[in-house]
């Protein structure tokens, strides 16, 4: 263990939480601060791919996520009429028993890891943030947002896209930037036939359903929001159902039933990249506070748990925090930047109308990327 006795983890999310597990397994303490008073989910659901059933692996709870999953194997791209257009490779990287992907909803997946983290005793604070950061050569003298303070061996910003410590570290220098699109979710009922993820491709959006139980899927779809307007809650279901106009098939079928307003989780795409070392000092980033994407790839998510594997992994074997923090860096930053681009790349392509777009092509690149080590 690279000298590490307390972690201090900003933010509370995906990546927080799995860091928390993977370095509580290995004798660390753990403090969690999580600025939201109450400890919400926001979203629908998430499309977890081979790769984060096997960065769930290396962290021991594969089993209990898989049992708050619906798991599957190709993923499947279909013309808006539903025609088949091409299967995708499933790759079992976590060992044969597991399966290559599944759909799991965020609030399933958040109680799983809040659930973890908690057996294995970490500490965690709601409704409180960093105010400040100290670091010197022993560690981080840290102020809080409700008027405590601390100090620990190392702090690591998982605290999203509007991360407070990546602000700490590198001031205005990165900012989110609104790509041009937004994605509109909703659920309904899981017909028995609905069991794999299918997408629908077209030159100006991607619409898609994935089961997420046995009794429950959901639906998405990209579109081309210009100037970033905001949408008033009650009008969401007509106009989530003006964006899934050009499809036919089991989409116009479920198209017709969106009315609630409740049941429409309407998302800006907004990202960010730190393009230098994600540390300075013991303050290290990951996930969305280092490297937040759009949903094209369904990576983003993905890319957060396997920065957790990696972090908590290279502070269990190096001789130094330093050492171990640059060597994280070394293997996270050009693969999270490549996923990163080519999921940005998609989005344009969709926004621009692209003659280019070839998204079979772009998922074929980035599931072949993904299966490598990590």
């Amino acid at each position: 263990m690279a000298s590490v006795g307390n972690v201090l983890v900003v933010g509370g999310g995906i990546a927080g939480l799995c860091l928390a597990v993977g370095l509580r397994d290995r004798g660390v303490a753990v403090d969690i601060v999580e600025a939201k008073q109450e400890w919400t989910v926001y979203g629908v659901g998430i499309i977890q791919q081979s790769n984060v059933v096997r960065a769930m692996a290396d962290l021991g709870i594969v089993d209990r996520y898989l049992d708050a999953a619906f798991p599957f194997e190709h993923p499947c791209l279909y013309g808006p009429d539903g025609a088949l257009l091409a299967k995708l490779p499933a790759l079992r990287l976590a060992g044969p028993e597991y399966p290559a992907n599944l759909g799991v909803s965020r609030l399933a997946l958040h109680n799983v890891l809040v659930d973890e983290t908690r057996k294995r005793g970490a500490t965690v604070t709601l409704g409180a943030s960093v105010a400040s950061l100290t670091p010197d050569a022993d560690g981080v003298d840290v102020v809080f947002t409700d008027g405590r303070s601390g100090r620990y061996d190392l702090v690591v910003g998982a605290d999203g896209l509007y991360s407070r410590v990546r602000e700490l570290l590198f001031g205005d220098r990165y900012r989110p930037r609104f790509t041009g699109q937004a994605v509109w979710r909703h659920n309904f009922p899981r017909p028995q036939a609905m069991d794999h993820l299918c997408a629908y491709p077209t030159p100006h959006g991607n619409a898609g359903l994935c089961p997420l139980s046995q009794d429950t899927m959901y639906m998405f779809v990209t579109s081309a929001e210009p100037g970033n307007p905001r949408m008033p809650e009650d009008q969401l279901p007509a106009l989530m159902r003006d964006r899934l106009k050009g499809y036919g098939g089991i989409i116009a079928e479920l198209r017709e039933t969106i009315r609630d307003p409740s049941e429409v989780v309407y998302k800006p795409m907004e990202v960010v990249f730190v393009d230098e070392p994600w540390f300075r000092d013991r303050v290290i980033l990951i996930g969305d506070a280092a490297h937040a994407t759009t949903p094209h790839l369904a990576q983003g998510a993905g890319m957060a748990i396997e920065d957790a594997v990696v972090l908590a992994d290279e502070l269990g074997r190096r001789d130094g925090w330093h050492a171990a923090f640059r060597s994280f860096h070394e293997r996270r930053f050009e693969r999270c930047k490549t996923i990163s681009a080519g999921s940005i790349q998609v989005g344009e392509w969709e926004i621009n109308h692209s003659p280019e777009a070839d998204h079979k092509g772009m998922l074929v690149a980035m599931i072949t990327l993904a299966a490598e080590p990590i």
